[in-house]
């Protein structure tokens, strides 16, 4: 296990936020909290899932709703953290590491905050790589592990169980609709994690990954150099579009935040634009649709 400095957190907090690339809600609440928490002397280590023992439990945690409303209730981090000692009373074991479920956006920092209240270390692992909205779109759905229980708490201490379902899908589907009554955002602890089944179906390294861009953006930002090519560089990605955002609509609908967003083309990309409406991306003005 390494500890993280608090400047890994600031970094994780922006890779986090580029991973996302729009899910998973914003950082910089969490952020807030942590560097709080910080201040107070807690303390987080991170640990490689290789590192976990077979039979290890490990608590999967994100928070469930509308990125917006995430920004309108101010993010606690003791919600997050009572969620996992829901599901640690129902498991009858005692956790051995927190994990999150997307490291995309704030979800990313989630892991932490339960964590700094916890003692517990964090797994350097997710199961989405980025952040995606339904729970049957993760790493341990495709591996068709069992979907519950599903913890989910609110900060008028509201506390529901989803004890059983049939599949993935009808999790989403029940933990979503309990989730809007929530006032469309709770922290949630998902069905608990084996070490084995972590090792075996999570997505391993991605808590060091975000970290990793974190501070080549900002190590550019520094010297005034081009943020774009350091996440390029850093994350091995590929430049498809150059623009400026031109339009954005927003909605907050059915737990969800949904909308569009136009984004025109600048240098060699200029005459097109770039078009996305609730999640899906199509190319207009050069005749090719993604």
């Amino acid at each position: 296990m390494r500890e993280l400095a608090l400047d890994d957190i600031e970094a994780l907090a922006v890779g986090a936020w580029i991973l996302g690339t729009g899910g998973g809600g914003s950082p910089y609440l969490g952020l807030l909290n942590m560097r709080r928490l910080y201040a107070e002397r807690h303390r987080i280590e991170l640990i490689s899932p290789l590192d976990l023992a077979e039979e290890d439990w490990v608590a999967v945690v994100s928070n469930m709703g509308a990125p917006l409303i995430g920004q309108e209730r101010l993010a606690d981090s003791r919600n997050i953290a009572r969620a996992v000692e829901v599901q640690e009373a129902l498991l009858g074991e005692k956790f051995r590491a927190v994990m999150s479920l997307e490291i995309g956006g704030g979800n990313g920092i989630q892991p932490l905050m339960a964590a700094a209240h916890l003692g517990l270390p964090v797994v350097d692992a997710d199961t989405m790589g980025r952040a995606y909205p339904e729970a049957q779109m993760t790493s341990v759905a495709v591996g068709d592990l069992r979907p519950y229980p599903c913890v989910l708490y609110d900060p008028r201490g509201i506390e529901a169980v989803v004890t059983q379902v049939p599949s993935w899908k009808w999790m989403e589907r029940v933990s979503r609709k309990i989730c809007v009554e929530m006032g469309s955002i709770a922290s949630t602890c998902k069905a608990p994690r084996t070490g084995h089944e972590v090792k075996e179906w999570g997505i391993h390294f991605t808590v060091t990954k975000a970290i990793g861009i974190g501070h080549r953006v900002r190590a550019a930002q520094r010297h005034h150099a081009d943020p774009v090519a350091a996440i390029l560089d850093e994350g091995k990605g590929k430049l498809l579009f150059r623009g400026k955002i031109v339009d954005v609509a927003r909605r907050t609908t059915e737990g969800f935040l949904r909308g569009r967003a136009a984004i025109d083309g600048l240098d060699e990309d200029r005459g097109s634009r770039l078009a996305a409406r609730d999640c899906v991306p199509k190319r207009v003005g050069s005749g090719v649709a993604r």
